[in-house]
Parts: C-alpha cells; structure tokens; sequence
C-alpha cells in the first residue's frame, strides 16, 4: 500500500530536502516548510523513506549536551502522539478541508463539507490549520530530539490501514481509523463542573450519550454514506464532538508531561507546544455546540440539542473552563486545566485513543511500540 506521505520515490523529493535545508540555515517561515513538502504526510518528518535525512538536515546543531533519556521518552512519546494526531486530522483535511500548498493531499466532499459547515461555515478553514500545526508540531519535536542527540520517532511501517473510499481521499495507508470511533464527550460536563475534578476521582456524564456507545464513522466510508441528508449530518456531529475530544486530551498531555521534565530547554519547548492544544479544543467545543439536534435514520444516533439546554454542565455557550476544586477539595475553586495528574498520564493517552476505536485494524506490533513508548515516557522523573 503507497506510504501514506502520498509522494512515490523519485519525485524530486531530494532537491526539495536540499532547498529546504538550504532554508534552515537562515530561517524558514511555517507556511515555507510545510509547502516545501518536507513535513507532508505523517512519514515526511519523522525520517521515513526517501525522506530519511529530512529531520537531520533541518535541525539546528546539536547542543553541547545530550538529552537526558526521561526527557527524551517524554519529547519522544509527544512527537508520537502528534504524528498520530497528524495522520487523523490529514484524513479530515482531505474531505473537510481546504487542500492546498500547505496542506495538500485530497480533493473535498462537497456534502461532507456542506454538513460540516452546519457547525460552523469556517469549519474547513479551522480544519486545514489544525491539520498544519499538527504537521508542524510532530516535525519540530522530531527535528529537536536528533539535534540533541536523540532518536526521532518513525511509525512508518504501521501506516497499513485502509483510507475511506469516499471521493475526495487519497488511497493511501493510514495509522488511525476515523470509520468507527466510541466518543467520549464527558470532557463536555467535566468543563462545565463547579464542584468535580478527574484528578480528585470525580466522574462525569456524557454529552452525547449515544456518541459513547457503538461505533461511529466521523468521515463518510464512502459514497453511500453522503445520503440521506441527516446521515452524512450525524458523520460530520461525530467528527465536530471527535475534534474536541482529541484536542482536550492533547490540552490535558502536555502540562501532565511538563511536570516531569527537566531540561530547560526540553521543558520550554513542552509548555510552548501545549497551549495551541488549548487554543483548538476552545475552538472545536465551541463548534460541537452548534451540532445540528438531529437522529440518524440509518443508525439510530441521537445529538440532543445542546444550545436549548437548561442543564448548567450542558449549556452550548458555556465554553469557558468553570472554576473547580484543584489539589485540594480544602482550597478555593480555581479555573483550570483538568486533569493534569502525571501518574501513568501517557498510557493513560494509548488506553483512551485505543477504547475510542482509532487504532481498530492495527497490528500487534503497532499496540506494542505504542505502549513501550509511553511506559518509558511514564518513567520519566523530574530531579531536584
């Protein structure tokens, strides 16, 4: 199955690595890299195929002094998570998005789009540019391990799983699967509670309660599922919950790992990548608000009709994070990020993506890296 780079061997790709190297050494703006196309597609910045010297060449020299490997583990388990991120939000770029020189790859649905656009009409705008910070996130974090002296991360061979057959995909091997997910939307009410906190063991109700049952595609299959219209509606729901979903795990990952790094540098780049995980679930939760109230008739799926709601942990324009108890039930209620206990945070992150079906089809293989990853992330302590 073609790399899901979507570029064969031989296609110039050594005269755009060189030019963009060339680029490096005197600066390279975002928009510059990702367009050169050394950062498209989930293998390009991680060293794989043809691209294998792109992440040595275009990072800086390495520091005098070597990760420690507890900060390694941690950067490395991040970069993972972000590849993993890079190849889901790729797929909804293709047939949600805007493709284009920054993100290419893919040519739209028109009625998946049109659906999308329910929750908000700039949702294939908010997609590309997730699609590229995830592009540019799992790229930088593997171009800054090797250039202090680390490995960077390569998934390439698990990229196996097969692309929608809707028009508008590339068919091209995938490492997620975005065609039957179990939602959880409790994040929703978590936000939303005064007096609960996960961190202190508290548990919280679903937003969408059918999301969190079954499996759901968030993209159209294929071209059966662009009708009727409240079915494709129901796809591109789940995909404006499953948005929020993923970034508020990604907002909850960093300050949890942060917590465990030493280096200064290491730990600068953690708490400069986390905040835009932040910025994207404050955005998708305010989308999913608008998800049309609708059932599905073929499935069954309910969306209850979020912005009607009396419920002061369901309310729509409740979006930003309700003071809660933090550390301490004895301390005053403070808006936070939650949860951000470290204990175990990282294969916590493999057990949550793997229960919501996003790894259904993979290898044995695949689940064995993963969970060797976040173990040795898991086992990162923090000195002095």
């Amino acid at each position: 199955m073609p790399s899901s780079t979507g570029f064969e061997r031989g296609s110039g790709l050594e005269e755009k690595m060189a030019r963009a190297a060339e680029e490096a050494g005197r600066g390279l703006s975002r928009r510059a890299f990702i367009a050169s196309g050394v950062a498209v597609g989930v293998g390009a910045g991680a060293g794989l195929g043809p691209f294998g010297g792109a992440v040595s060449a275009l990072a800086s020299k390495p520091s005098s002094t070597k990760l420690s490997k507890g900060d390694a583990a941690i950067l490395r388990f991040l970069a993972t998570a972000e590849i993993l991120e890079t190849d889901f939000w790729q797929q909804y770029n293709e047939l949600g998005g805007i493709q284009d020189s920054e993100v290419p790859g893919g040519s739209g649905s028109a009625p998946y789009i049109k659906a999308l656009e329910e929750l908000d009409e700039d949702m294939p705008q908010y997609i590309h540019d997730n699609t590229e910070d995830e592009f540019t996130h799992f790229t930088f974090l593997n171009a800054y391990l090797e250039s202090r002296g680390r490995e960077a991360v390569d998934l390439s061979e698990f990229a196996t799983l097969p692309s929608s057959e809707a028009t508008g995909a590339q068919q091209i091997g995938r490492l997620t699967n975005l065609m039957e997910l179990t939602v959880d939307t409790s994040w929703w009410t978590r936000y939303r509670s005064h007096t609960k906190n996960p961190d202190l063991g508290d548990t919280f109700a679903q937003a969408v309660p059918d999301l969190a049952e079954g499996e759901h595609p968030a993209i159209p299959r294929s071209n059966k599922d662009l009708m009727p219209k409240n079915h494709i509606q129901a796809i591109a729901n789940t995909a404006g919950f499953h948005f929020a979903t993923i970034e508020q795990g990604g907002t909850s990952l960093y300050p949890a790992l942060a917590q465990r790094t030493n280096d200064a540098e290491a730990l600068r780049v953690v708490l400069s990548i986390g905040p835009t995980e932040a910025m994207h679930f404050q955005t998708w939760q305010d989308k999913a608000g608008n998800a049309p109230a609708i059932t599905d008739p073929s499935t069954g799926l309910e969306f209850p009709n979020l912005k009607e709601s009396s419920d002061e942990e369901l309310k729509a324009n409740l979006i930003m994070p309700e003071p809660c108890p933090f550390l301490r039930r004895s301390l005053p209620i403070v808006s936070i990020v939650r949860p951000t206990n470290t204990e175990g945070i990282a294969m916590g992150v493999v057990e949550f993506l793997s229960a919501m079906g996003l790894f259904k089809g993979q290898s044995k293989g695949f689940f064995e890296a993963l969970k060797q990853l976040a173990s040795e992330a898991d086992a990162a302590k923090r000195h002095g």
